[in-house]
């Protein structure tokens, strides 16, 4: 009885492959949790290098303050994006 359940071989095979579905399902979602993650700050990175780039290369007058950085760092390049369409159309930003 090495488990101390059952004391037979099937019940510890059973035990064994449940350890190891669990393993499995636990690696899974970790893996899915840091790939979603790492896109969330890949995208934000790209967002805040975006915004300074129109900023500093291109010249559009969308100011770098607070109000229009958090939204950049965020949500990244559709936070640009929806700035860019605020200040096209003449809305303050």
């Amino acid at each position: 009885m090495p488990f101390g359940i059952g004391g037979t071989v099937f019940s510890e095979i059973v035990i064994a492959a449940l350890i190891a579905l669990v393993l499995f399902i636990i690696f899974k979602i970790g893996r899915f949790i840091l790939k979603v993650i790492f896109g969330i700050i890949i995208n934000s990175i790209l967002g805040i290098v975006a915004f300074l780039a129109l900023y500093y290369i291109f010249g559009i007058g969308i100011p770098i303050e607070l109000a229009t950085m958090i939204p950049t760092a965020l949500f990244g390049l559709p936070a640009v994006g929806t700035l860019i369409i605020l200040r096209f159309f003449g809305l303050p930003v």
